[in-house]
């Protein structure tokens, strides 16, 4: 018999993480009235140096560009890290990069490098996805199936992808902690058609639900752009601890026009508006 999301039977994740906290809880919209502070554990201490240098940054625009100048070296991303000689006829080795996923990321929120985001979520969070080409309820789910083959894709993992992400996920994190909101939460907003992909859990009132959003899901800070991607539109406050990535954290990237924020999903409480 297949579970639902709704009934609680298909489990909203793992029974551990790295971060510290019981999944159930990072889950629930209580974590995101609370908005504790998070970290993945050892990501910061295993790059302290990184972070010793944001400290020292002048600016926003600084620490950006020593986050991207660090990854650049570390995971060797910049083009002079890969120039070294090759035998004739021996093809170039390809570098999985954050920044790869990103702009898969921006194309397809179902692809394979989607996939891996959603994977890199399962693993530090514990956080299962609900959802990946269709609807996953169950491990027996054609979906989930995909869904495992795609983030266990060899050409994603051959240069510490998730040591990248964690990286990415450290630097919104100090990013937000030194510049965003005092009480550690984002008003966002959602454009959808329908909730195919957002399982109802409880209905508070005639416009307010609790909806259990994908382990990873698309926000943005501008209402107007949501109304561009569906009828509806969710409105919820997000907190800070739950951002990948957001428009100004770096000063290029694939989702540049769209005010675009990435983040963990779980159990929300939002209002839900039609356009």
């Amino acid at each position: 018999m297949s579970a639902s999301p709704q009934t609680g039977a298909w489990r909203r994740g793992h029974s551990t993480n790295l971060v510290g906290i019981p999944t159930d809880l990072l889950a629930s919209a209580a974590f995101n009235d609370a908005a504790p502070v998070l970290h993945i554990a050892g990501a910061r201490e295993a790059h302290h140096h990184l972070f010793t240098m944001l400290d020292a940054a002048s600016d926003s625009a600084r620490a950006a560009q020593l986050f991207e100048d660090y990854m650049a070296v570390v995971f060797g991303l910049h083009p002079e890290q890969r120039m070294a000689p090759r035998k004739p006829g021996e093809r170039r080795r390809y570098r999985s990069s954050y920044l790869r996923l990103l702009r898969g990321w921006a194309f397809d929120s179902n692809g394979a490098e989607a996939a891996v985001l959603k994977g890199w979520v399962e693993s530090r969070f514990g956080l299962l996805p609900t959802f990946h080409c269709a609807p996953i309820d169950r491990f027996a789910a054609p979906a989930w199936a995909r869904y495992v083959e795609e983030k266990m894709g060899s050409r994603f993992h051959n240069n510490a992808i998730y040591g990248q992400l964690d990286l990415l996920y450290e630097f919104a994190q100090w990013r937000l902690g030194r510049d965003g909101p005092a009480d550690r939460r984002l008003l966002l907003y959602r454009g959808v058609n329908d909730f195919d992909e957002h399982p109802l859990i409880e209905r508070i009132d005639r416009r307010t639900v609790v909806i259990r959003l994908n382990n990873v899901t698309s926000f943005t800070e501008d209402r107007d752009i949501a109304t561009c991607f569906g009828a509806y539109i969710l409105e919820t406050w997000v907190p800070t601890a739950k951002i990948l990535f957001y428009n100004a954290l770096l000063p290029q990237h694939a989702v540049k026009g769209e005010g675009e924020v990435i983040a963990i999903g779980g159990d929300f409480r939002v209002q839900a508006t039609y356009y």
